[in-house]
């Protein structure tokens, strides 16, 4: 166990149920792991609302209040490094960081998504799956990089896909096992370490440089 938990900084865009998992995991001070704030990039949305419910610092960065995206992307990391994270979680967060944001905390930066990547990145995961055919799909945990869903991958869960299934009864099913893994996933990076050797990435300290 780490000697102080790890500082998670957590940005939604929506419900935050994501981030209410991880605000539930991190009261046991076992978790190794507490959210010290939570962004938004819109305003009255339920995850800020969670966040306030649990006692836990907000902001708020919009898109439209700057001139363009990367001045955007400049006070969305300034924001973030106001509250000194350990690591970042984007948890249903509806906007791709840009080089300032990973300039800053490249590689303490981890988000979902909503299929097996390799496969099906973007927006619809869900629905790529389905509409492919395939028979097993789920969702991955990865290290943000300047791509859409290509970073290292540092988790996966595997969600088999039904033939009753649409789309949205799909999607329900893998966000509850991404959820879970989230919450696993997260805890052992607090407790244990991360470290990212090309594109393989393993639980764990850095080994001893000689």
């Amino acid at each position: 166990m780490p000697a102080t938990p790890a500082r998670l900084v957590v940005l939604v865009s929506g419900s935050g149920t994501n981030l209410q998992a991880l605000l539930d995991a991190a009261a046991d001070p076992a978790y190794g792991a507490r959210v010290v704030a939570v962004g938004a990039d819109r305003d009255g949305v339920e995850g800020l609302r969670r966040a306030d419910r649990a006692g836990v610092p907000t902001f708020v960065e919009r898109l439209g209040d700057h001139a363009d995206r990367p001045a955007w992307d400049a006070a969305l990391a300034h924001a973030v490094a106001a509250h000194r994270p350990d690591w970042v979680v984007l948890a249903g967060f509806m906007k791709l960081v840009g080089h300032e944001f990973l300039d800053r905390f490249g590689g303490r930066v981890v988000n979902t998504h909503p299929a097996l990547s390799p496969s099906f990145p973007g927006m619809h995961g869900a629905a790529d799956a389905l509409a492919y055919g395939v028979k097993l799909t789920g969702a991955t945990l990865f290290v943000v990089d300047a791509g859409v869903d290509t970073g290292v991958i540092v988790a996966q869960t595997a969600v088999p896909v039904l033939e009753t299934d649409d789309t949205d009864a799909l999607h329900e099913r893998i966000k509850t096992a991404e959820r879970a893994m989230l919450v696993d996933a997260v805890g052992r990076i607090a407790r244990e370490g991360l470290v990212v050797e090309g594109r393989r990435a393993r639980f764990g300290p850095a080994a001893p440089v000689h």
